[in-house]
């Protein structure tokens, strides 16, 4: 079967193009979805850390000032877990999948008490005293969620006040929350964390929509290079080779005067064009001299 030099080429250019648009599909669809990743990743470290900041802020300027406060009336806005949650409760309205939560293992709030999957969150980071945080995805009814999530340790003497036994507890905070949750707390021990989740959906959404958008661009870059390319094949080789040819088939029925071998430019077409006219030059002489 007789296959035309341009068809080869179209074979050619297609199947390393095929190999090439897949090979970047991969490669791009990876990239898009670390960066997918590595955004929510910042706006959770983001939320998180503006949530240590409320919390740092209470617990240096706010709770002294209430100190004398609670033996009078217990005021949850002078805990620091307590104000970090509230101060976020606006993001998480407004941005739904956004939460942030100072989940405990024994709360005296009741409402911070950890989930199931917070739970086994803070057994890992309990048994585990080395790692600064734990990062994971998990789904959600809203979809898939990524989470930060990083221990609480009791540290201060402070906090042993109101979380050591129900007796030496403040009345005001008994009378509030009850003498059966939130004491007996380990010092120095991962008792909770701090967990922040953050949805991916919108993120995974946009790095899709990237990557069908550059392989759509890199597609018609392809269709556009291949019609460039087939008529650079066209004019500069085919058409030229087409017309050698026919003026070698004019030689070789004996129609020298007929045969013309046109020379343009100086590539090897021309240089074998040249080739051609010092053949038929030659083989004209030859006659000639047989004739004589």
């Amino acid at each position: 079967m007789n296959v035309s030099l341009t068809l080869k080429f179209n074979l050619a250019f297609v199947a390393v193009f095929a190999v090439g648009f897949v090979a970047t599909g991969i490669v791009a669809d990876r990239v898009l979805q670390q960066n997918a990743v590595q955004a929510t990743v910042h706006d959770a470290d983001l939320m998180i850390e503006t949530a240590t900041a409320v919390h740092n802020y209470t617990s240096e300027q706010v709770t002294p000032l209430l100190a004398t406060q609670i033996k009078y009336t217990f005021i949850p806005q002078s805990i620091p877990a307590y104000s970090a949650v509230e101060s976020l409760l606006a993001i998480q309205k407004s941005i739904p999948g956004f939460s942030y939560k100072h989940a405990m293992l024994n709360p005296t709030n009741p409402r911070d008490r950890a989930t199931d999957w917070e739970s086994d969150v803070i057994r890992r980071l309990h048994d585990h005293p080395d790692l600064p945080e734990v990062i994971g995805e998990r789904d959600t009814p809203s979809g898939l969620s990524l989470y930060i999530a990083r221990p609480t340790r009791v540290d201060s003497g402070k906090c042993m006040e109101c979380h050591s036994t129900p007796a030496a507890a403040p009345r005001t905070l008994l009378d509030k929350y009850g003498p059966a949750n939130g004491f007996n707390w380990p010092m120095h021990e991962t008792i909770g964390a701090q967990i922040v989740s953050v949805p991916m959906s919108l993120p995974l959404e946009q790095a899709r929509s990237v990557w069908r958008t550059f392989m759509a661009s890199f597609a018609a870059v392809f269709v556009c290079v291949m019609i460039a390319l087939n008529l650079m094949v066209h004019f500069l080789v085919t058409r030229r080779l087409k017309t050698l040819s026919r003026a070698a088939d004019e030689a070789s029925l004996g129609k020298l005067e007929d045969a013309q071998f046109p020379v343009r430019g100086g590539d090897e077409i021309a240089s074998l064009a040249v080739s051609f006219n010092r053949m038929k030059t030659s083989l004209v002489e030859a006659l000639r001299m047989l004739d004589a």
